[in-house]
């Protein structure tokens, strides 16, 4: 028996919008307002959704249920499992004393802390974002900061404020290509508008990031330095983006971002370097701080600290490529239609052109989980560091324990979220956002926006979002590339403030409870980048020259 969504319940659709908003703003609150503990604030959404879903949009109580377990088993597989190894190779480096050595090779490029921040948040985060997306430049770069001696606050909140230009293009343009699947609009179209939007931002973003590490002032002392990291990224961004596809933009922009800011640092120092945190931020970890001893600075050593990190670099690539994930799926792949959940739940217009059923399939696919290629790479730098088979079993057992209340944390999220979805409430807070009339290219940006905060994915947001974005786009007579894309690059600016990036981050730099801290930071900072996405993509919309970016 199939059942409808319905997006006004209550016969009053801004009632029944504030209905549906109760769920964000319970989890929201519980970490922000009353700080706290992230499971339990997940928990409590979760439970939240699923009362919303029941009794104000009528939803039967056993999808809803089904919903949500085939949400958690997503959180697990592939982003609880994702995050749990790539912990798992910071702690085999961590326990050997190897970032004690990476402090000293990264501060050979440059001991100036902003500099280090932009190399590694920025350029080197883009990359991991291009390979593999899902959380991986996140938790990479802030375990990363946290073993150069950057607080934990600064480590997390400024990595995620820096995973922001790249995601649109992440995981080898993953959202683009589901943008496109979703909406039927031609892919390379939706790349190249994408990347006639987001290079404007990847020259703000690396400046917006050293600005709330450091503040304006000191901001300026490196505005050169800034701009060379920004503008090498930029402009690989839109040259790829707009003549080859979405797939290896973030890889090649990164790349580029890195050897440009690397070979400018060698010929250009800052007037005042920056060697110590700034007191807004706290104090970094003291075991992060420790006196370096001078047998760990030989090339020797410097090779050693940078191995399990080059090692990655190359799994998750190879793990993001399209042919070897394919091969690995003929390999082995499970898929199991969720019982109760499958083709029974019914989108309708206006948030689709026809009704159509929601599919409700769960992958289990390890082999080609990305998570799976950071075990490997994990298990070969570990052997390469002196682990045993028994040592490195030991460690991965620590490592569980670790990060056993942020597996429950991204289980419940992710629960949430598709509870969200196949209820309909998502679908209802975005036609609130579609009433907007002349002023929607601004609001549907927001959409996006909305979108990635609740789910934590530019792809399920787009692929939630993007058709409503196109219906709309043509209703009101605006371009349907433009609105996609809008979605997607301001779907970028809300990764910042989802629950599961900041559980990420949270786990990556061991500040264990201080979700509600971070979320507080990193908020003004997503909502005002997203505003200026959303002025953009109006300047495109209605204002000559910006509308001939546009295509016709």
């Amino acid at each position: 028996m199939t059942w409808s969504q319905v997006y006004d319940p209550l016969g009053n659709f801004w009632l029944s919008t504030a209905v549906a908003a109760i769920p964000i703003v319970v989890l929201l609150g519980a970490i922000a307002i009353f700080e706290m503990k992230a499971h339990w604030a997940a928990i409590l959404g979760l439970a939240t959704a699923l009362v919303i879903a029941i009794f104000g949009f009528g939803m039967p109580a056993q999808m809803a249920g089904m919903s949500a377990a085939y949400g958690a088993a997503f959180g697990l597989l592939p982003i609880g499992w994702l995050v749990l190894n790539i912990i798992f190779l910071y702690q085999l480096t961590y326990e050997k004393g190897e970032f004690e050595v990476l402090q000293r090779s990264i501060s050979s490029i440059s001991e100036d802390k902003r500099m280090q921040l932009l190399f590694i948040a920025f350029s080197l985060g883009a990359f991991f974002e291009g390979a593999a997306g899902f959380g991986t430049p996140v938790a990479v770069c802030a375990a990363m900061l946290i073993g150069l001696g950057f607080s934990p606050l600064a480590a997390s909140g400024l990595s995620l404020i820096a995973n922001t230009a790249p995601v649109a293009f992440g995981a080898l343009g993953t959202p683009v290509i589901a943008l496109a699947a979703v909406t039927g609009l031609d892919l390379l179209e939706l790349s190249g508008m994408i990347g006639r939007q987001l290079p404007f931002f990847s020259l703000i973003v690396p400046f917006w990031l050293i600005w709330a590490f450091v503040g304006f002032r000191k901001m300026m002392e490196v505005w050169p330095a800034i701009l060379v990291a920004g503008v090498t990224f930029a402009v690989p961004q839109y040259l790829d983006s707009n003549f080859h596809g979405p797939w290896l933009v973030d890889v090649v922009a990164a790349i580029a971002s890195m050897i440009g800011l690397a070979l400018f640092l060698r010929v250009w120092s800052p007037a005042k370097p920056m060697t110590e945190m700034p007191t807004n931020f706290g104090s970094p970890l003291a075991e992060a701080v420790q006196e370096h001893q001078a047998d760990k600075t030989s090339p020797a050593a410097v090779r050693r600290a940078w191995m399990p990190w080059l090692i990655l670099s190359v799994f998750v690539f190879a793990w993001g490529t399209p042919q070897i994930k394919v091969w690995l799926d003929s390999i082995w792949v499970m898929k199991f239609p969720v019982t109760g959940l499958h083709q029974l739940v019914v989108k309708v217009p206006p948030v689709v052109a026809k009704a159509s059923p929601e599919s409700a399939v769960f992958t289990l696919n390890l082999l080609s989980a990305a998570g799976t290629g950071i075990l490997l790479s994990a298990i070969l730098s570990g052997l390469l560091l002196g682990y045993s088979l028994t040592g490195l079993a030991k460690v991965y057992g620590r490592t569980i324990y670790m990060v056993r209340y942020s597996l429950v944390t991204i289980a419940c999220m992710l629960a949430l979220g598709f509870v969200t979805k196949y209820s309909g409430t998502d679908a209802t807070l975005g036609l609130a956002f579609a009433q907007t009339g002349w002023l929607y290219p601004f609001f549907g940006v927001m959409i996006g926006w909305l979108g990635v905060a609740l789910t934590g994915s530019d792809t399920s947001s787009n692929v939630l979002f993007g058709g409503l974005q196109k219906i709309t786009a043509e209703q009101l007579g605006l371009s349907p590339v433009l609105m996609a894309a809008a979605n997607s690059s301001g779907g970028v600016m809300g990764k910042m403030i989802d629950a599961q990036s900041i559980v990420v981050a949270s786990t990556a730099t061991k500040w264990y409870g201080k979700e509600g801290v971070i979320l507080r930071f990193v908020f003004f900072h997503s909502l005002a980048l997203a505003m200026l996405v959303g002025v953009l993509v109006m300047c495109q919309a209605y204002v000559p020259p910006f509308t001939y970016l546009v295509p016709k």
